[in-house]
């Protein structure tokens, strides 16, 4: 394609995305599905393009302010991905000497606001959590797209022996630092032409999410639930872990989303699984299993901004407003999540969201109303004893904290208790 084309294409698809009418990634996808023709190399430059001009939205739509022409097409230019020699020869003089100028810009000099690149309220709340040391080199982490992690299927498969199988595939792999069960992967190889991958050896999964599904530790034999299950990865984990005896359910609300579960299942090699689409926290297959289930994982549904590094567009798209309502969510599906609980059982939840609403607020609010019935587990005990390395330093007073910045995972919380 003519660099020229391919740069209005890259201002065409900011336009769409920018509208945070959807996530970006479905709006990137669809778009990609509409232009066939694209190669690689294209798809890639824009995707990549596209990604970057989210994190920086504000930075670059100052910067873009004293070019001319379509703004679209000066955020593409700015926040190019592709390759240079394609942007040089898409540009023409007076775009050339415009860039040529705005990359002298000491970006340094300019408000904290454009360089942060977040909304107000979201600065505001991080910078309430987190010492000031650690506020700008959470910025810079959440600015960075995310390294590749897998999940070894221990049902299939050692870890070690998917290692040096991907190693003989070509590929840079070491092991995640704290999962047992992971491996981190540089670069975007294509997994789905892997035997490791086709045979079900292997799944994309934050190390961050395994931990989650480590600190349940379910059993062989057991009867757990996945509350909030959606494409099924902690599903997929937690059934490996119970070496695929008991019963586990996976419940959501959206049968979409567990539709993308069916063929992960199928790779997976589990047969004690049980989707199940729910109407909501009060559904009547929800109240049948009232006191009757060993371990309950509520990995609630949230605002999902500690994965801005992956979902950048999520910082323009949330609000104050629909942190209240995902809140008040949480409250509900936790309360209904702890009704599943046999004496003994333990619970945990968890967000991926780096808001103290979503976390400590919940769960403190959980403890006020169900303190008498519910005793609170220290998160340490519980990934020490799941061979998580380094487990000291995952944890801030009882709870699983997972900073970015800090631990190189999207951003985690969770909690536990047991029933007494």
């Amino acid at each position: 394609m003519h660099p020229n084309a391919l740069l209005d294409l890259a201002g065409l698809l900011l336009r769409q995305v920018l509208a945070f009418e959807q996530p970006a990634d479905g709006v990137v996808s669809a778009f990609f599905r509409k232009h066939k023709a694209l190669g690689a190399r294209e798809r890639h430059a824009l995707a990549e393009t596209t990604y970057t001009v989210v994190r920086q939205r504000l930075l670059l739509q100052h910067l873009a302010q004293s070019g001319s022409g379509a703004l679209e097409r000066r955020l593409a230019i700015l926040g190019w991905q592709g390759s240079p020699g394609v942007l040089r020869a898409a540009l023409g003089p007076r775009e050339q000497q415009w860039l040529d100028e705005v990359s002298r810009v000491d970006r340094q000099s300019l408000p904290e606001k454009l360089r942060h690149n977040l909304p107000d309220w979201l600065a505001g709340a991080l910078r309430q959590q987190l010492p000031e040391e650690e506020f700008w080199p959470l910025v810079q982490a959440l600015a960075e797209p995310a390294p590749l992690d897998l999940r070894v299927n221990t049902l299939k498969a050692r870890r070690d022996e998917v290692q040096r199988a991907l190693d003989e595939a070509g590929l840079v792999v070491e092991p995640t630092p704290y999962s047992p069960w992971g491996l981190r992967v540089q670069g975007k190889p294509a997994l789905n032409r892997l035997e490791a991958f086709t045979s079900g050896a292997i799944e994309v999964q934050d190390e961050g999410s395994q931990l989650l599904a480590l600190a349940l530790d379910a059993k062989r034999g057991e009867m757990v639930v996945d509350f909030c299950a959606g494409a099924g990865g902690k599903t997929l984990a937690l059934g490996a872990a119970m070496r695929n005896t008991g019963r586990l359910y996976a419940f959501d609300v959206s049968g979409h989303r567990l539709d993308a579960l069916r063929p992960r299942l199928a790779r997976s090699g589990l047969s004690n699984v049980y989707p199940a689409q729910i109407a909501h926290e009060r559904d009547d297959r929800i109240r049948r299993l009232a006191g009757k289930i060993d371990r309950v994982l509520v990995d609630a549904p949230c605002s999902g901004l500690g994965t801005l590094r992956r979902n950048p567009d999520l910082k323009w798209r949330q609000s104050p407003a629909t942190v209240a309502q995902y809140q008040a969510q949480q409250q509900r599906i936790l309360a209904a999540a702890a009704r599943m609980l046999k004496p003994g059982g333990r619970l945990v939840y968890a967000t991926c969201s780096l808001l103290a609403a979503e976390n400590q607020d919940v769960v403190q609010a959980f403890d006020a109303a169900h303190g008498q019935d519910f005793e609170v587990l220290p998160m340490l005990e519980l990934v020490q004893a799941a061979r998580v390395d380094r487990a000291e330093s995952l944890v801030e007073g009882p709870w699983l904290r997972l900073w970015p910045h800090r631990r190189r995972t999207d951003g985690f919380f969770a909690a536990a208790w047991r029933r007494r």
